[in-house]
């Protein structure tokens, strides 16, 4: 007998950040074991993506039931296989081997990594339980490798760090949006409509070395695509800069009202005149004046990308897209602004809420005595038992199976991250894992960190739990379980309760979302992500009314306010309510563009996502119609670079350096730089580009350098022959 499906649920894609909202119908009956998907996905009319979704959101409720998903705790035995165990088995195990390691090397031989697609609910609890239950520094997520460089850059420029310190349909009026080094063509493409205005003004100016979906979108007239050498992002900024100065298009009113440090700042581009930048960056002097005279008419948008952030200098070219902005007096003005574009799921609430290696809950400072005392009260522990900071996600990494007498990690928690795919230098990573003494993964796809894995947890899906997450314009949304999970999975919030009593951890450790994010919110009162005035009660009741919730959500708003969609109208999060002009410089040896090398087969490698792939490639590439797509890793290589090379449309290519080598097949892409290659992450094995791209990070954010590694490349052929 057929049972009547439940009643539809309304939620919000599992994928990005915009969080394009849709309906889930849950399907008659239970499937009869069959693949079919449990829900059907529909889309909803939504400020962010306006009734629309991309193919991962059309496709996301198949992944709900695929083959080959974890549903019962695995642990693996003496002859390397895994075997089904009971939840108690699992966890007994995993506490003993925690207690053993910190008894013998101190806690901070316990390290945990999170993830910027968990819930709001679970990265707070993640972070309680590391610095409670474990009582280590050695936290740290992969956000890291997405927003840090943005976020270092606007904590110093603002005081505060908010992807997007507007709604994103303000970008429905303007008359100019530059992205810089963001390609939402491919990896977010209903925000794609929010750029139509700009469009529709000639107005649309994309920054990056490729002819990205993105980028065509200025053909016909319709805007400018700058194609700078890759890695000189930084210069053409600081060029624009001069220019602005230069020409006199200084908002001048406003640098005096809303800012310190002009004077030097001024000094420190004084010597990058357009001829100079032209000839680094590749760029003509006529089109760096083009855009900046573009920009200083008024009504324009400075949106950054993962292209100028994932960089050793991310951090600093950040900074000079918020220096061009605030000298334009485009921040916090009624018709202009500067924002990046967030890339995870929740990657702006995980990194709010104590997944960060120096962070407490509310964006508070681990290291800065009121926030620890704050803290320490809601948690109901002395504040001298929080641990200090720890380090950065690639430098946790590397320390990794390290003797624990000298600081290295002997034991490892994994929450919703697959290290293995998404981190820099994947063969010591994968060196590190294997050396451990406890390794646990908790995620529901049997990924390839899993499969190293001593212990493997399974939890629940997007669709199968309740929760929040915070959207790129720091939007709090409710994620909302249409379905029930599989019996044998657990959700994060219970596992991390059961080892916290099996490790007779202080404090409460509830395991109702709502429950966990009322502590939370009374967590980050007072802080700079400021959520106490929120629940998921009143989360319900807003929404059902129509209206948003913007942190900062401070307790006692009245019941008609939406928190603060705008941000830096009335000034900004320092003490004195001034933005910082902070200068920055070019690090290192400055090549001319004109000097990359053609005569030999060393190129510039960029990597970075495809329209039907998210991340790692974990969850996209478990769905048939997402993975016909784009079945595997294609070298983007221009033609005549291809030519040169020998290498054919379709043919097999090694790329190698001293970290490693990756063999996939090539295409030609006319629109590329004939001195540079793509090749997408989302792939594992051979395949798998960060096996190429080395550890070195920015020293600010330590966010690992991802879009400029030199490769050689040649045909497979020649290797094997």
């Amino acid at each position: 007998m057929t049972a009547a499906p439940a009643s539809p649920v309304d939620t919000h894609c599992p994928y990005c950040a915009l969080q394009c909202a849709m309906r889930l119908t849950p399907a008659a009956g239970d499937g009869g074991g069959t693949d079919a998907a449990p829900v059907t996905v529909s889309p909803r009319e939504f400020p962010t993506n306006r009734g629309g979704l991309c193919r991962k959101g059309w496709t996301s409720a198949e992944l709900l039931a695929r083959p080959g998903r974890v549903v019962h705790p695995l642990v693996r035995q003496p002859g390397g296989d895994f075997a089904e165990a009971s939840w108690e088995e699992a966890l007994d195990l995993i506490a003993a081997r925690l207690r053993a390691a910190r008894a013998e090397f101190g806690p901070d031989a316990v390290a945990v990594f999170g993830g910027g697609g968990l819930t709001n609910e679970k990265a707070y609890q993640l972070g309680k339980f590391a610095r409670v239950a474990l009582g280590t520094s050695r936290i740290d997520y992969n956000g890291r490798y997405c927003m840090s460089s943005a976020a270092a850059a606007a904590n110093r420029a603002f005081g505060l760090d908010r992807g997007l310190p507007f709604p994103v349909e303000d970008l429905d009026r303007a008359r100019t949006i530059m992205l810089v080094g963001s390609n939402p063509g491919d990896t977010m493409p209903p925000f794609a409509r929010h750029l139509e205005g700009a469009r529709e003004a000639d107005g649309l100016i994309v920054v990056d070395p490729r002819e990205t979906t993105t980028a065509k979108l200025t053909h016909a007239g319709r805007g400018i695509h700058v194609q700078p050498a890759p890695g000189t992002d930084l210069v053409l900024l600081l060029g624009l800069l001069h220019l602005v100065i230069a020409e006199g298009l200084v908002a001048r009113d406003y640098v005096a009202a809303h800012t310190e440090g002009f004077d030097a700042l001024r000094r420190s581009v004084s010597s990058w005149w357009p001829q100079r930048v032209a000839s680094v960056t590749g760029v003509p002097v006529e089109l760096q004046q083009r855009v900046a005279r573009r920009l200083a008419e008024g009504g324009a948008y400075i949106i950054t990308g993962r292209g100028v952030e994932q960089h050793v200098d991310g951090t600093d070219t950040a900074t000079a897209a918020i220096n061009l902005a605030l000298v334009l007096g485009l921040v916090g003005s009624a018709d202009g602004g500067y924002g990046t574009l967030t890339g995870q799921g929740n990657g702006q609430g995980g990194r709010e809420h104590g997944q960060k290696a120096d962070q407490l809950p509310g964006y508070r400072k681990i290291g800065d005595p009121a926030a620890r005392a704050h803290v320490a009260r809601v948690w109901g522990v002395p504040s001298e038992s929080i641990p200090g900071a720890g380090v950065p996600a690639a430098e946790l990494l590397g320390l990794l199976g390290r003797p624990g007498a000298s600081g290295g990690v002997r034991c490892l928690l994994v929450h919703g991250s697959n290290l293995l795919v998404s981190s820099p230098d994947v063969g010591a990573v994968r060196a590190g894992l294997q050396a451990l003494d406890l390794l646990v993964v908790c995620d529901f796809v049997f990924n390839e960190t899993a499969a190293l894995a001593d212990v493997v947890l399974p939890v629940p899906q997007w669709a199968e739990e309740e929760g929040t997450m915070t959207s790129l314009e720091g939007r709090v949304l409710r994620r909302r379980a249409a379905i029930a999970p599989p019996p044998g999975a657990r959700s994060e919030l219970w596992i991390l309760a059961e080892l916290a009593r099996r490790l007779d951890a202080p404090s409460s450790w509830p395991t109702t979302p709502s429950e966990v994010f009322d502590e939370l919110a009374a967590a980050s009162a007072g802080g700079l992500a400021d959520y106490s005035g929120l629940s998921h009660a009143r989360l319900d009741a807003q929404l059902a009314q129509g209206r948003a919730a913007y942190w900062p959500f401070p307790a006692g708003l009245p019941e008609t306010s939406e928190g603060t969609p705008r941000l830096f109208a009335d000034g900004f999060a320092h003490p004195d309510g001034r933005a910082r002009l902070v200068p920055v410089r070019v690090r290192g040896e400055i090549a001319d563009a004109s000097a990359a090398r053609t005569g030999d087969n060393e190129l510039t490698l960029i990597t970075g996502r495809l329209l039907g792939h998210y991340q790692s490639g974990a969850q996209t590439r478990l769905v048939p119609e997402l993975l016909e797509a784009a079945p595997e890793a294609l070298l983007e290589i221009h033609p005549a670079t291809a030519a040169r090379l020998g290498l054919a449309n379709g043919a097999s290519v090694e790329l190698s350096n001293t970290r490693g080598r990756v063999v996939c097949r090539v295409r030609h892409e006319a629109g590329a730089r004939p001195d540079t290659v793509f090749l997408p992450f989302h792939f594992a094995g051979d395949a798998s580009v960060n096996r190429l791209v080395g550890g070195a990070t920015d020293p600010v954010s330590g966010m690992p350098e991802f879009k400029r590694t030199r490769v050689r490349v040649r045909a497979a052929e020649e290797v094997t022959a």
